[in-house]
């Protein structure tokens, strides 16, 4: 079993892992299992599109999804949390296909690290979001100490 390891001194809110007699999820850039620690506090953004913060949104995917982890990111961070303390992600694809899951890949290491475990992630392809021309969103669960 994988699990994500501390930073000297760190004691984290919660612990990812790949239970053994499951598939190894990394080179998919996910985890199977994330569990909170005994008094964690959790941090539960709104999903994120690809909107700046005039509203406007880049015509392409990659675009789109660089723009979302950065928003992710900017909310966060408001709540006193960043990357590492993500525990799980929800994805929304419009159209998905192989060759969008493996910019979602690239982006999600961009964003939150490309040595880092991934968080425990669920995608899930959809024909349309709120917005027209919206092609991607993206949800978090983060995870604080109290």
């Amino acid at each position: 079993m994988t699990q994500r390891q501390p930073q000297p001194g760190e004691r984290p809110a919660f612990v990812l892992s790949n239970p053994a007699g499951l598939y190894d999820p990394a080179p998919n850039g996910y985890s199977h299992l994330a569990a909170l620690r005994p008094g964690a506090r959790l941090v539960l953004p709104a999903g994120q599109g690809g909107e700046d913060r005039e509203g406007r949104l880049p015509a392409d995917f990659r675009g789109q999804v660089r723009q979302a982890f950065a928003n992710l990111l900017v909310a966060l961070e408001a709540a006193g949390a960043g990357p590492a303390d993500i525990a799980k992600l929800t994805v929304l694809v419009v159209d998905h296909s192989e060759e969008r899951l493996h910019i979602f890949g690239e982006e999600q290491d961009r964003a939150l690290g490309k040595d880092s475990m991934k968080p425990a992630c669920t995608l899930i392809p959809v024909p349309r979001l709120a917005l027209d021309g919206m092609l991607f969103e993206v949800e978090a669960v983060a995870v604080l100490n109290s």
